[in-house]
């Protein structure tokens, strides 16, 4: 089974991400859960939001706490959450980020990849300014982190799902599946 954690706040989409996420790896023949926890609803918070999946029958129904991989849509959210929490040993963290972090001491024993989210759904017209909907760039390099959900099954996801702009996710997954940066293990 692999476990899934998304922070972010709110707004950005990071509930629709595990969905996406969710549904991509559906069509690709897993088993998933996807599902949200809130704090304080309201845009701009932070959120988290879960993926778990796996070939065979899923009975666990509980929140995550020892995630496999974890996404980080706002870097903001590192100086005030511990985005490793209960994160397992080897396990990739996903930043939205330009660069890494400039000390990589919390991630010691991770795997770390950075992808400028933002940037990539503000060439796409996806949110604004100052409010870039990431969701859909995040996966993207997700994808290519850990080698799947295939493309070509989360483009159906969105088409799905987010049929009024699908073409303009699609193209943000796509560029940051090629964009991420994928740094491997901190020592």
């Amino acid at each position: 089974m692999i476990e899934i954690r998304f922070h972010g706040r709110g707004g950005q989409g990071t509930v629709v991400a595990t969905i996406l996420l969710a549904k991509a790896f559906f069509q690709a023949g897993y088993q998933v859960q996807s599902f949200p926890f809130f704090g304080v609803e309201r845009r701009g918070a932070p959120v988290e939001a879960y993926v778990r999946l796996d070939r065979g029958k899923i009975l666990l129904r509980t929140n995550v706490t020892t995630p496999d991989h974890v996404a980080v849509q706002d870097q903001t959210l590192l100086h005030s959450i511990n985005v490793t929490r209960g994160l397992k040993p080897g396990g990739w963290i996903l930043i939205n980020s330009p660069s890494p972090p400039a000390d990589l001491t919390p991630y010691a024993g991770f795997q770390l990849a950075h992808v400028d989210a933002n940037q990539i759904a503000l060439n796409h017209r996806l949110g604004t300014r100052t409010h870039p909907i990431v969701n859909t760039a995040m996966i993207g390099a997700f994808a290519r982190m850990l080698g799947m959900p295939p493309l070509e099954a989360i483009a159906a996801a969105i088409e799905e799902d987010l049929a009024a702009d699908a073409q303009s996710n699609i193209e943000a997954v796509r560029d940051a599946y090629r964009e991420v940066c994928l740094l491997g293990g901190i020592g």
